[in-house]
């Protein structure tokens, strides 16, 4: 894959976690595409050399700063935590100029994306809005995006190249990611209220039996299936789901409309991080039964704690 005058593509990635891993793994059999990353964690001497070995495993190239990752690339794409968005754009804006397109992809307010765009078009830069609209695997670079911005019509030529599903969602940036926060309502709702009805209904041994009622009333073919993927990444992903559902929880409060299961839901997939129910398992299993056990004995845990403390 070559730019226009012939020469290799360059692209580069702001965050090197599994999101912009699942991209770099889908353009792997790309022939003349470079890839340099930069993470934040390369200046963590705990976690540098796991990071530098999945950029040696997937055949990218990392940076030593931030600069050096977007330099002389038409295609920087910000693949941060949400809390970080701001601190990419602010870092890298310095850097860029004219003819280069700066990919928020971010789960993050539509108000920080317009505030990031600001940073970034400053430069001559533009900016593209960028909503991840399902899980990464297994579609990896094919995964549906939603692009919002005044450039993204103009951007549509470079980011075909690139072999990237991909739908204009608007002109104005912060279009793609009402979308995306407003789904995240449902979706990542959806993940709280299994994973929390399950683990009360295992319990009291009873977690099979509600699922399949609920199912015939929700007119759900596997809803017990469901359970097993959604709790699944609430374990694995609470964190970041959480930092989302505080997104999406500021969202609701700038459009003045309810927010309550939003906030509800980012103090849920928040509660699963901090009981460390990852941490359990080597491999985190896909089974609601299993992951419902855990989740109860890191509660009996924690509150037996509690009442030794005080």
């Amino acid at each position: 894959m070559t730019s226009s005058d012939g020469m290799p593509l360059n692209i580069a990635f702001i965050g090197f976690g599994e999101a912009a891993m699942a991209f770099a793994e889908g353009w792997r059999p790309l022939q003349n595409l470079k890839i340099k990353v930069y993470d934040r964690l390369f200046e963590d001497r705990a976690e540098r050399e796991h990071k530098l070995s999945q950029c040696r495993a997937l055949g990218v190239q990392s940076a030593d700063s931030a600069a050096q990752a977007v330099a002389g690339a038409p295609i920087v794409i910000s693949a941060v935590t949400a809390d970080q968005s701001l601190n990419a754009a602010e870092q890298v804006a310095p850097r860029l100029g004219p003819g280069q397109y700066y990919l928020d992809i971010n789960s993050v307010a539509p108000s920080k994306k317009r505030r990031a765009a600001q940073l970034i078009e400053a430069s001559g830069a533009h900016f593209l809005d960028v909503a991840v609209m399902s899980p990464v695997h297994p579609k990896l670079h094919r995964t549906p995006l939603l692009i919002s911005a005044p450039a993204a019509h103009q951007a549509m030529e470079l980011l075909g190249t690139l072999d990237l599903n991909f739908q204009i969602n608007g002109n104005q940036v912060g279009q793609a990611s009402t979308n995306k926060m407003l789904r995240s309502i449902l979706i990542k709702g959806m993940e709280s209220l299994l994973t929390e009805c399950v683990t009360a209904a295992e319990k009291v041994g009873i977690a099979d039996q509600i699922l399949a009622s609920a199912a015939k009333t929700l007119h759900m073919d596997d809803l017990h299936g469901l359970a097993d993927y959604m709790m699944e990444r609430v374990v694995v992903h609470g964190q970041r789901r959480a930092a989302e559902m505080r997104e999406v929880a500021q969202t609701l409060e700038e459009l003045d409309v309810s927010n309550h299961m939003a906030s509800a839901t980012a103090q849920h997939q928040q509660l699963i991080t901090d009981l460390a129910i990852k941490q359990r398992f080597r491999e985190v299993p896909r089974d609601r039964h299993v992951l419902a056990k855990a989740i109860l004995q890191s509660l009996e845990s924690r509150d037996t704690a509690g009442l030794t403390r005080s």
